[in-house]
């Protein structure tokens, strides 16, 4: 939660010296927050890519590039390896 109040805390200070200076954002915020997303989600098509070439299924593919934990980073109140047990063995 640290985090996203750091990050909360560092736009306001940017839009502050923003408006000091009298300098508008570079970018409406709506176009500014879609070209993020399309980053996130860009940073991820090459492992994607690479699992599915290897021959696992789309899933598969995007679950071992581990895609949501990168793009939606740590959602608060999820501990880190929260709902990940130990492996089952083949067979069981």
């Amino acid at each position: 939660m640290k985090l996203y109040f750091a990050s909360l805390g560092a736009g306001l200070l940017v839009g502050i010296v923003y408006s000091l200076i009298n300098v508008r954002s570079p970018a409406p915020p709506v176009v500014a927050l879609v070209g993020l997303f399309g980053i996130l989600i860009g940073e991820q098509v090459v492992p994607v890519a690479r699992h599915l070439l290897k021959g696992d299924s789309l899933r598969a593919a995007i679950g071992l590039s581990d895609c949501s934990d990168h793009v939606l980073g740590q959602l608060p109140g999820r501990k880190a390896g929260a709902g990940e047990g130990p492996e089952a063995p083949p067979g069981s």
